[in-house]
């Protein structure tokens, strides 16, 4: 693969093709010797782990508003942090991502461990993490395997075997290739999936790594990586209790510390079951059933019965909390109650 795979061509490339993300060093840059702030690359290889770059980037420059440094993030609340973190999901990263920045200031004074090794071992951070960090902030020359630098290599090889086979074979064809720019040569990968070597298509004509990839000479390079069967998601079902009180006052509660959505804000729901069960009524009143909504977590697909009671008198033993409807998106609300919330009419 080393003789086929023009390493110093994809750099030139990276050099000239290099996409502007708020939290990356460019490479004009990087060669004035400017060094990337690993601060920024561990919080945006964090939020771009399940989504898109277009939805992490504001997230990104929320959050570095809020808490510049590891430093201000450490310092601040986990609730606070949470509040920004929803919509994006995932909320064990917000909880993880807000312990690992006390633990660097506890333990290493704010200074980020400079080898992926080390930084393995602080919380939320693995094999992917520390790797991408360790590579673009200090050059260790260790492979950064995303899906687009799987889709990149996987063409390349023409590799006749679904992803969750071929993985050992491209992480170790991706470490054998790694050059002394290891920080660039990663994002070059990267940005080559994300805008020549894309999902559903290949511009094979401007691709700077054309002349020696396999997957050129198929008659179908988007075929590269061969699709997994996928497996049915299963379904849970549930209900869910909008209580509004008469001053357009609603009751939101927080959700237990362990489990899905862990210490988020919601609002009371039934267990989650196989099918739906007789709905209980977590108070008595005139509910109205206001309709359902649908929601894909990563394991299964949730589907809520929402009901609504106006002019609920809550019992003050009952925990939780009256928000004016109003300052709703102040709060640290899952996607899936912010669905719920709207269904009822308020958005």
């Amino acid at each position: 693969m080393h003789q086929s795979f023009d390493r110093e061509g994809l750099l030139h490339w990276y050099d000239a093709n290099a996409r502007e993300l708020p939290w990356r060093v460019s490479p004009a840059r990087r060669k004035a010797g400017e060094q990337p702030d690993p601060y920024r690359v561990w919080l945006s290889e964090v939020m771009l782990q399940q989504t898109t770059v277009s939805v992490a980037r504001d997230y990104f420059l929320r959050f570095c508003a809020h808490w510049p440094t590891v430093h201000e993030l450490a310092a601040a609340s986990r609730e606070d942090v949470l509040k920004e973190w929803a919509g994006l999901g995932y909320y064990a990263r917000a909880r993880n991502l807000h312990a690992c920045a006390r633990k660097i200031v506890a333990d290493f004074a704010g200074g980020f461990p400079r080898s992926a090794r080390k930084l393995a071992d602080l919380p939320g951070i693995g094999p992917y993490t520390s790797a991408a960090i360790a590579a673009i902030c200090y050059d260790e020359r260790i492979a950064v395997v995303d899906a687009n630098v799987e889709r990149v290599i996987s063409r390349f090889l023409a590799l006749e075997k679904p992803l969750n086979e071929s993985r050992p074979e491209i992480r170790k064809s991706v470490q054998s290739l790694v050059p002394e720019r290891a920080g660039d040569f990663a994002q070059s990968l990267m940005d080559l999936g994300a805008t020549i070597c894309r999902p559903r298509g290949a511009d094979c004509e401007i691709c700077p790594l054309a002349r020696g990839c396999l997957g050129r000479t198929t008659p179908d390079p988007a075929r590269f990586p061969l699709k997994q069967k996928k497996k049915a998601r299963p379904v849970r079902y549930g209900h869910a209790f909008v209580l509004q009180r008469g001053d357009n006052m609603i009751w939101l509660c927080k959700r237990p510390e362990k489990g899905l959505l862990a210490g988020m804000t919601g609002v009371p729901v039934s267990p989650w079951e196989s099918q739906f069960a007789e709905v209980d009524f977590p108070m008595a009143g005139n509910w109205m059933k206001a309709g359902c909504v649908a929601h894909v977590f990563t394991h299964f697909r949730l589907e809520l019965e929402v009901w609504e009671l106006r002019g609920a008198d809550i019992d003050p033993t009952l925990p939780g909390w009256w928000v004016p409807a109003g300052d709703l998106a102040e709060e640290a609300l899952p996607g899936v109650f912010r669905k719920v919330l709207a269904t009822a009419g308020f958005e």
